[in-house]
């Protein structure tokens, strides 16, 4: 499995396709998370999709793939969701009756790559307001090729899915294709999974959120003058033309990552909670202060949502001032606690989400823990071009070790202040191995 950017993602050479379902009549409105509301509310725009990529069966057809993908969306019901404004420009999701399309093939023109046809694709057609905001791609290999395998790409807006969700809709797909290759209807034994409407609704329904969770939010972001947790070193003025640098590193091998996860045990913790005693006390020594940062939590809290398709994450807020490893670990526990509650009530003194520029956001995933695919998939997580002023760190943990994807503004300044403090944390990671 392989963090990667659209611009640099591994493709072969051959013929891009892509197949769009179809929106039909518009049904009853459905809630919305905190989360979807800001990211829809902020309009129409390229680079709000996320997307993965994996290799399918050689004798995948077009054809047996069109008809698997259609299975996958009549499975999950946010695929079957758009999102509309209202009479006062707010966002608003319904369902919508959709049909499937026809294969589309995209043209290559000299001097142009396969990788940039595909962004300007997705940025297009994975959109908020578009209907609906995805769309299926597949790479169909030249004989020249060593691996004449199909390459499918999925690309998505983020109101839609996370990363645990692609992985549930290629298990599906792999599961379709298994189908139709026994003679069998694709998805011939699965049930509509629950859809992420029904968990929005029932965080909404949940008990208000305890005082001590209201003050300790507050703590946190006053500490930050109010806002949203920022970056604690320079990262100069970012061009308003320009677009975010993207990093991609492998911090430790599947060998090293063994060792590391028996070098936390040896503190009585997890992976997590030594790798965030590393941040903790790089952070102390370059910046002098505690570590701050926007720490996005899943809420498949309940085993119904493990098998749905959403946008299962919610933003929260992490302290860490003690890098012992156990504190680390419980500053993680806390920081999960603050996000198991609806997000307006707690932000609403702050007017909303108090974004401010350089705002600094961890991401931590170990997709041992999410559904499996084959072992010869060669899945790519694939962001999209962005222009953005914050710094987002995003940690991946799974069979191959340990790897990371940081974005940041593509400043003198930034690159400096970003990259001593992610060599700092990749020497900070090894040197518990020596």
């Amino acid at each position: 499995m392989r963090l990667t950017n659209v611009a640099q993602m591994a493709l072969p050479q051959g013929r891009l396709l892509s197949i769009a379902v179809l929106p039909g009549a518009v049904g009853r409105p459905l809630p919305i998370s905190f989360d979807q509301r800001r990211h829809v509310g902020q309009g129409q725009r390229p680079g709000s999709w996320m997307a993965i990529s994996a290799r399918l069966p050689e004798h995948a057809t077009p054809e047996r793939i069109a008809s698997a993908w259609f299975a996958v969306v009549s499975r999950h019901g946010t695929l079957r969701t758009v999102f509309t404004r209202d009479a006062a420009g707010q966002p608003v999701l319904h369902e919508v009756d959709l049909v499937l399309g026809e294969w589309a093939e995209h043209d290559i023109p000299a001097g142009r790559t396969i990788r940039e046809v595909l962004r300007d694709l997705f940025d297009r057609v994975c959109a908020p307001y578009a209907r609906p905001s995805y769309r299926l791609a597949l790479l169909l290999p030249d004989a020249a090729e060593p691996d004449r395998r199909p390459v499918v790409v999925l690309g998505s807006d983020h109101a839609h899915v996370d990363m645990w969700s692609f992985l549930v809709i290629l298990r599906d797909l792999y599961a379709g294709l298994v189908d139709l290759a026994d003679g069998r209807r694709p998805g011939t034994g699965s049930v509509p999974a629950a859809s992420f409407a029904e968990h929005s609704a029932a965080l909404e329904a949940r008990p208000p959120a305890p005082e001590a969770v209201h003050r300790r939010w507050a703590e946190i972001l006053d500490a930050g003058g109010g806002v949203m947790p920022r970056f604690p070193l320079p990262l100069g003025d970012p061009d308003p033309a320009g677009v975010s640098a993207v990093e991609v590193r492998d911090l430790l091998d599947a060998g090293q990552a063994v060792a590391f996860a028996a070098a936390a045990r040896h503190y009585g913790v997890r992976t997590i909670g030594l790798v965030m005693s590393v941040l903790t006390r790089v952070t102390r020594d370059l910046a002098g202060t505690p570590l701050r940062a926007v720490f996005p939590v899943h809420s498949r809290d309940e085993d119904r949502w493990r098998d749905s398709v959403g946008w299962f994450i919610t933003n929260s807020v992490l302290e860490l001032a003690d890098p012992d490893p156990a504190a680390c670990v419980g500053a993680v526990g806390e920081a999960v606690a603050l996000g198991s509650y609806p997000l307006a009530p707690i932000l609403a003194p702050y007017g909303g989400m108090p974004v401010a520029p350089g705002m600094f956001a961890l991401s931590w995933l170990d997709t041992r823990r999410l559904p499996a695919l084959p072992e010869d998939a060669q899945v790519q997580y694939v962001s999209a071009i962005v222009r953005d002023d914050g710094v987002m760190v995003w940690f991946i943990l799974n069979d191959t070790g340990l790897h990371l994807r940081a974005r940041y503004p593509d400043t003198p300044p930034a690159r400096a202040s970003v990259g001593a403090w992610l060599d700092a944390v990749q020497h900070g990671l090894l040197d518990l191995l020596n």
